[in-house]
């Protein structure tokens, strides 16, 4: 039942979208590419991926430290419940 509004809100958006045409299509291609080649843009793009690439180092290496940290409690507690188990 809740597939039906879908469908007809996709078929809504094509018939308006068709109806739009190819002159509306390129009015808006238009206007996104002015946006993305002005230079505040750009600028504000370059500062946020320098900041995620950043911030991505950041959170591989506190990942790797608590995988290192609980590898190392893992084996510890092998190694101390084996030792604690006669042997058969």
């Amino acid at each position: 039942m809740k597939k039906i509004p879908l469908l007809i809100a996709g078929a809504v958006g094509y018939v308006l979208g068709s109806k739009a045409g190819r002159g509306r299509y390129e009015q808006i291609k238009s206007g996104a590419q002015k946006v993305a080649e002005n230079p505040r843009v750009q600028a504000a793009t370059h500062k946020a991926q320098e900041t995620v690439a950043t911030q991505a180092a950041a959170a591989a290496d506190v990942a790797k430290e608590k995988v290192t940290e609980v590898a190392s409690a893992a084996a510890d507690k092998v190694r101390h419940e084996t030792s604690i188990q006669p042997a058969p």
